[in-house]
């Protein structure tokens, strides 16, 4: 891939494993100085390794995005701010609907992890770096949500219901914002191979009694295209978003054969 003119600074989440640091090395093969950052910061430095090996730049920094004296720390070592934010961070976790009886606090406790970290921390970044992207007329923000902001899905309405929290903030962001030169756009994959994925299977197994293959057959199942999403395509979808011009621009990932965007901001009926 051709660098970007001139060189972009990017600025990834939770990008010590996973999906945020395979977003890490696409968004280094552009051109662009990263910034990774994740509570882990050993396992981003295992990251910047594998980009600096490869002819990238990346520097890293410990940050738990649910704390906003590390957001506002970070904020000021990059004073001379960003030009795209990717909000990865994130957790999953089940649980049901409802608070068993004697649960109710670890059922709150549940709910409040959930909004914290996929919710506020991202909102806390995006407010952190996205006043200096509008006084300098250009910014890309990009949100990874989730299938779970675009279906409603049983045992996951923690999970769920902080990533549709994340899509519409995006959308009245990418609203708000349209003409300044910002852009916010997400990217909303299914199930994807990935360390969040291992860990569902291994509590399917556990809860169920299904083997490990059988525990894969389901998540595969549960994907439109019948198979599991990979990183390296949630990363290529992150990249497109960031290089291009679109707002309000939600892609879906469902294991089909190509990526399904769509604008629901352009479908909406004006009040």
């Amino acid at each position: 891939m051709p660098p970007t003119q001139p060189p972009r600074t990017a600025l990834i989440t939770g990008a010590s494993r996973g999906i945020g640091a395979e977003i890490a090395r696409a968004v280094a093969a552009t051109g662009a100085h990263t910034i990774l950052a994740a509570r882990s910061q050993s396992g981003c430095d295992e990251v910047a390794a594998r980009i600096h090996g490869s002819g990238g730049h990346a520097r890293t920094y410990a940050l738990d995005v649910t704390d906003r004296a590390s957001v506002a720390a970070l904020a000021g070592e990059l004073e001379s701010g960003i030009d795209w934010l990717i909000n990865n961070a994130g957790i999953a976790e089940s649980g049901p609907l409802l608070a068993r009886p004697g649960c109710e606090e670890e059922h709150e406790e549940l709910f409040r992890r959930h909004h914290e970290v996929n919710f506020h921390g991202s909102r806390a970044l995006t407010e952190a770096f996205v006043f200096g992207m509008r006084t300098r007329r250009y910014g890309r923000v990009v949100n990874v949500a989730s299938s779970a902001a675009l279906y409603g899905q049983a045992y996951i309405a923690a999970y769920g219901s902080s990533k549709f929290a994340l899509l519409g903030y995006t959308l009245c962001a990418a609203d708000e914002l349209d003409g300044s030169g910002v852009t916010f756009n997400a990217v909303c994959p299914h199930y994807v191979d990935s360390p969040m994925l291992e860990a569902a299977v291994t509590r399917l197994v556990e809860k169920t009694g299904r083997t490990e293959e059988q525990a894969r057959a389901f998540f595969r199942s549960q994907n439109p295209g019948g198979r599991i999403v990979t990183q390296e395509e949630v990363a290529a979808s992150v990249v497109e978003l960031l290089l291009g011009g679109e707002n309000g621009m939600v892609v879906e990932l469902d294991g089909s054969p190509m990526p399904r965007p769509r604008h629901p901001n352009e479908n909406r009926t004006e009040s």
